[in-house]
């Protein structure tokens, strides 16, 4: 810490003799006309000595942050780095005069500079920028960390000294980004997947649309919600845990296919997947069902993955995983009875409830209520661990979630008899996605009959009223929607940060956003 203090006060006393050099260490603005890749990519030897010399007359300006200095007399070397990458500069006192050489010799790793020249090869072969002047742009405060980067004979990339610490790249994102190039290009890559994603959606005819944060009931998922309060209209608000709910809303007032990308919160743990603060994509498909959203779910993802890695198929910490079409199908009962060689549909609840617990698997006491629920979380405990590679979970128990439509296989006859046995299990239209190991999205043939949806909605209330802690609440408005009649509709929501992990290799939820939620030291 007290060479770090050390560092600042030397950086702080450059400062003021900038000044006393009447430099102004923060200007307004500098007029960029080239970046270093562009640079780099086209520049040309001189075929002869004239053409040289008039080569010299072509001035260009770059700016960027010096990344290395090797200060020498009269001439020295230092590196710039903008958006694009790197370039090495050559500076001379008798091109710049002595005032501005001044100026250099003041000048510390991490200050911003922006450099006029020409552009040539040096003797050692390496493309540079001939600098007839050099303007501060910015002068820092505060060192960066001394990253050493060496190419072997081999052209392989050696970094010496990197800013390693992970809980200190995530806490000084901006540092991370500016001496770990493979961070910036993790959020290039982030950006070029939402596009992919955008451009897919828009390719089928979907529009994207915008739905409130702030909402006065939450619902659309299984999830506790952070609890704020309005002060003007003194009612207390909740941030979004999903936007299917409004999204609905849109399709009842005639938007047959939208989409979003949303912020959703849910004050929930923090591991190596999950953040109280996450992004996803939801969209609502008007005269489709869950078919159809398999079928276009696996789509957006292999063109994303294409997008970015020129390949369906990706190393994930070790593990090869194809995302090319079309993926595994396999029903939630079937996955288990591969697992476990167990069938669950005939089966009595006690019998599995016995199963789960020879095999000392835990269950919530809470949900020992319901047999689908039972089921669900025997699938949870015993079939996630073995999807590796991209398959689609079909057909969930109805105590999964209020909002789907029953298989389409039951008749209205059978679906009474079937609410009457407490061991018959009642089967949805819905897919989870899974891929190494994890949950990627959700996605149901959505209920649009409002007589069964508030029935459901009383039920999750009278659920949550005997202790379980994720349940629907029960919310008039959107049921009045649904009264107010919505056609057949597919709905799917896809977590933007996983499939952001899987398509950069990245180990953690954190290594994918930008600021991820830490704890305040």
């Amino acid at each position: 810490m007290q060479e770090i203090n050390d560092l600042v006060k030397q950086r702080l006393a450059a400062l003021e003799e900038i000044k006393k050099l009447g430099v102004n260490p923060y200007p307004h603005r500098f007029d960029v006309k080239a970046d270093s890749a562009g640079i780099l990519s086209t520049f040309k030897d001189p075929a002869d000595e004239a053409e040289a010399e008039a080569h010299k007359q072509k001035i260009i300006s770059v700016a960027g942050r010096i990344m290395a200095i090797r200060k020498m007399g009269k001439a020295s070397f230092f590196q710039v780095k903008d958006a694009t990458g790197k370039i090495q500069i050559y500076i001379r006192q008798n091109d710049v005069g002595e005032q501005m050489y001044k100026l250099f010799k003041l000048l510390d790793i991490g200050d911003i500079v922006g450099v006029n020249g020409f552009v040539f090869r040096t003797k050692m072969g390496e493309v540079s920028v001939h600098a007839s002047a050099i303007e501060l742009l910015t002068k820092t405060i505060q060192p960066l960390p001394v990253v050493k980067e060496e190419t072997t004979e081999t052209g392989e990339k050696i970094i010496h000294d990197a800013f390693a610490d992970v809980e200190l790249r995530y806490r000084q994102r901006y540092i991370d980004l500016i001496v770990n190039d493979h961070v910036k290009d993790t959020f290039v890559k982030r950006t070029q997947i939402i596009h992919a994603i955008k451009r897919t959606l828009e390719g089928y005819n979907f529009f994207e649309v915008e739905t409130p944060t702030l909402q006065s009931i939450y619902g659309g998922a299984n999830a506790r919600p952070f609890i704020t309060q309005h002060n003007a209209l003194n009612i207390p608000l909740y941030l979004r845990i999903s936007n299917e709910l409004y999204l609905k809303r849109l399709v009842v007032g005639g938007f047959n296919r939208v989409y979003e990308f949303v912020k959703d919160f849910r004050n929930e743990g923090i591991d190596r997947t999950h953040n109280p603060e996450f992004t996803q994509v939801e969209w609502y498909q008007a005269y489709g069902d869950y078919n159809d959203s398999m079928n276009l779910f696996e789509e957006v993802v292999e063109n994303a993955c294409l997008a970015v890695n020129n390949t369906t198929k990706v190393d994930y910490q070790g593990t090869e995983i194809d995302f090319k079409r079309p993926w595994r199908r396999l029903k939630m009962v079937d996955a288990i009875a591969e697992k476990c060689g167990i069938d669950v549909l005939n089966m009595k609840k006690a019998d599995i409830i016995q199963y789960m617990k020879d095999k000392e698997i835990d269950l919530d006491p809470k949900i020992m209520h319901s047999k689908g629920l039972v089921i669900a979380a025997l699938f949870e405990a015993t079939c996630e661990e073995s999807l590796e590679q991209p398959t689609f979970i079909l057909d969930h128990p109805i105590d999964t979630t209020p909002l789907c439509k029953p298989l389409r296989e039951y008749t209205m006859q059978q679906l009474e008899d079937m609410k009457k046995d407490p061991e018959a299990v009642i089967f949805v239209e819905r897919f989870e996605p899974y891929i190494n190991k994890w949950e990627l999205g959700n996605s149901y043939t959505e209920l649009n009959d409002p007589v069964l949806q508030r029935s459901l909605l009383e039920e999750q209330v009278e659920r949550g009223r005997g202790g379980e802690e994720e349940t629907h609440p029960l919310d008039e408005d959107f049921l009045r929607a649904i009264e107010v009649g919505m056609p057949p509709t597919t709905g799917v929501g896809l977590g933007v940060d996983r499939l952001v992990m899987l398509l950069t290799n990245s180990a953690t939820i954190r290594d994918v956003l930008f600021f991820p939620l830490m704890r305040p030291l």
